[in-house]
């Protein structure tokens, strides 16, 4: 098993992101395995493409919610990491603050 599970979607808030406020997440590696997709397909051609983050962000965007890490940002990358026989993975990870958990 690759990830921790496949979802459909994302399940938590939006949190309301721009490509800048990613920038300023600073990155730090994951597991593939405790990771939860937001996607449930792939596109083969972008896997296999060597450009295909050329124009976007180096890292995957992650975001941490009621003690799961979605992979919002970062499939093809992910897959490739685990192809490569990597178990971890470079991302930037944002921290969704849950009602209970605000004090």
């Amino acid at each position: 098993m690759i990830f921790r599970r496949v979802a459909d979607g994302r399940p938590y808030p939006d949190h309301g992101l721009t490509q800048r406020d990613w920038a300023d997440v600073s990155p730090t590696q994951v597991h593939l395995a405790d990771l939860t997709t937001t996607k449930t397909q792939l596109d083969l051609a972008h896997l296999l493409d060597e450009d295909s983050t050329y124009f976007g962000d180096l890292f995957a965007h992650c975001v941490a919610w009621e003690g799961e890490l979605f992979l919002e940002d970062g499939l093809h990358r992910a897959v490739r990491a685990a192809l490569q026989q990597r178990g971890m993975l470079h991302a930037r990870v944002h921290t969704i603050q849950t009602a209970g958990s605000l004090s």
